[in-house]
Order: structure tokens, then sequence, then C-alpha cells
């Protein structure tokens, strides 16, 4: 019947049954690890996302604050001209009612010596 030292026809069935069970945990094992491994690459996802969100905004700071610089620079430069400009506008009213009053003063003095005052306040 059976061969001494051979499997017996029991020990061949638990034998398939106990690689069965241990093909079956290796399945459930390696779904786990790449169910796992998916989870991880997700939390990397977003974890890189939420770092590159972070650096986008940290660049935007950068860039605002070295052009409020640059704006700052540019606007003193640009006060500093209007000033100038407002400082030569007042010089140039100021000659410009220099030379009126001038002009009104001669005018008045031919007012006064025109003969047509003196024929006027004859009358």
């Amino acid at each position: 019947m059976n061969k001494p030292g051979g499997p017996t026809a029991a020990a061949a069935a638990a034998a398939a049954q106990k690689q069965k069970n241990l093909l079956q945990r290796a399945d459930t094992e390696i779904s786990n690890l790449l169910e796992n491994f998916g989870l991880m690459v997700n939390v990397a996802r977003v974890q890189a996302a939420d770092s590159l969100l972070k650096l986008v905004s940290e660049l935007k700071q950068t860039a605002i604050f070295s052009n409020f610089a640059s704006l700052n620079e540019h606007v003193e430069q640009r006060t500093m001209e209007f000033n100038l400009l407002a400082e030569k506008t007042n010089r140039m009213l100021a000659e410009i009612g220099e030379e009126a009053a001038a002009s009104l003063k001669e005018l008045e003095s031919h007012y006064y010596s025109s003969m047509q005052r003196t024929t006027q306040s004859e009358s």
C-alpha cells in the first residue's frame, strides 16, 4: 500500500493545503504592501504639494518685498524730481511777479505823466 518513507495521501493533501494557505498569506501580505505603498505615495504627493505651495508663497513674498524696495527707491527719486520742479516753478513765478510789478510801476508812471490824464484832470 504505502511505501515506507513516502508521503501518504493525507500528508500530501496537508502539504498542498499548507502551500495554498502560504500562497494566500503571501497574496494578502503583498496586497497590504501595495496598499500601504499607495498610501505612502499619496502622502508624499500631499507633502510635496504642500512643500511646493510654501516655496511659491516664499518666492512671492520675496518678489513683493524686493519690489517694495525698488518701488520705494523710485518713489523717492520721483519725489526729489517733483520737489526740484516745484522750486523751479516758484522761482519762475517770483520772477514773473517782479516783472509784472515793474511793468505796472512803469505803466503807472506813464499814465500819471501822460497828456490824456493831465487834460482830463483839468477839465
